[in-house]
């Protein structure tokens, strides 16, 4: 890239906003916050629960509140559209609490609501397993959404909770998408025909999900990309190319997954079954738990996510284009499903 080039992505960057569909990083790390800063990160969807119930959960946004007072100089919660936009304006790091599973409801539907009253803006139907909603994308067989799982998604509809299909089941994200009455998302996923593992989408929820009018965050985790634990940056714009072809640029941003500063042991608890007994019957262990946890070079925490701009502005992608796919896209989905 030349020096003229290198200016144009460094201005189109500190311009737009940048908005990570998915962090699941170590909390209580103040490196992950000083990277998130230095990497010009305007929000992004922070994991407050994965299987944890609902005490835990409560006990783990608890700690969120803690944390918006240490860093409140850098920091700030999301509890709407206006809040991103004034994270961008105060050069701050806004925080979008969601869930990685519906666990913490447990079996109260009113539990919802709670949530979404302290912050909670973005849930994810299931996780790798199943639970009272549907079944996870490792699950052993799909049946699809129950009843209990229908009647989340009107709630979380009419609370103005984004739905999140990233590891969901075939069935059971198909019948998600059906159920709802407003955009869903897949905030950190790829396509399978793309590279065919269980945790990337099928064509065809990946055409669903965007006629409806959502938004697919292409997955930067190595694991998930044709070229694995050998990904560079190049490779995650490949992922990104994909999806952009698939379903056009209006529905494309990117949910990197990071998991900065999280110890060995994470990578055990999120391979448990249930959070409970490891290796849950999914897991490959024949290989490291951590060799799933890798990112591409050039792109492997968030300070480094302002390559991303040099990187699609290389690929021919408009400036227009780039401001989409960096965090317009997300923006305008949030500001859809959000505001009730």
């Amino acid at each position: 890239m030349s020096a003229s080039s290198a200016e144009d992505a460094r201005e189109l960057y500190q311009e737009a906003l940048i908005i990570d569909g998915l962090n699941v990083s170590n909390w209580d790390s103040p490196a992950v916050f000083e990277s998130l800063h230095a990497g010009g990160v305007t929000a992004f969807n922070a994991t407050v629960a994965t299987l944890e119930n609902y005490t835990q959960t409560l006990d783990n946004i608890a700690a969120w509140l803690g944390r918006f007072r240490t860093y409140e100089e850098t920091v700030l919660q999301v509890k709407s559209v206006e809040d991103i936009l004034r994270a961008k304006r105060e050069n701050k790091v806004g925080v979008i609490l969601g869930f990685q599973n519906a666990t913490p409801i447990e079996n109260d539907l009113d539990r919802l609501a709670l949530f979404r009253a302290l912050g909670v803006l973005i849930i994810q139907v299931t996780f790798h397993e199943r639970n009272l909603l549907g079944s996870g994308c490792y699950e052993r067989r799909d049946d699809g959404l129950s009843h209990f799982g229908v009647d989340a998604i009107e709630d979380m509809n009419r609370l103005g909770i984004l739905i999140d299909l990233s590891h969901v089941g075939i069935r059971s994200t198909m019948e998600a998408i059906e159920a709802s009455t407003k955009p869903v998302a897949i905030t950190h996923a790829n396509a399978k025909s793309y590279y065919d593992v269980p945790r990337n989408k099928t064509d065809e929820a990946i055409e669903r999900v965007a006629e409806g009018g959502g938004v697919i965050g292409a997955t930067a985790i190595a694991a998930f990309l044709r070229t694995g634990s050998e990904s560079k940056l190049e490779d995650f714009i490949d992922a990104i190319d994909d999806m952009v072809s698939r379903v056009g640029i209006d529905h494309v941003g990117f949910g990197t997954d990071f998991t900065q500063d999280q110890p060995e042991s994470f990578g055990r608890y999120i391979g448990s079954q249930q959070g409970t007994k490891f290796p849950a019957k999914f897991v490959d262990t024949s290989r490291s738990q951590r060799a799933g946890l890798r990112y591409p070079l050039g792109l492997e925490s968030p300070d480094e996510m302002p390559n991303l701009a040099g990187a699609l502005l290389d690929r021919g992608y408009s400036a227009g284009d780039v401001e989409k796919i960096l965090g317009g896209n997300w923006l305008r989905l949030f500001r859809e499903v959000w505001e009730v």
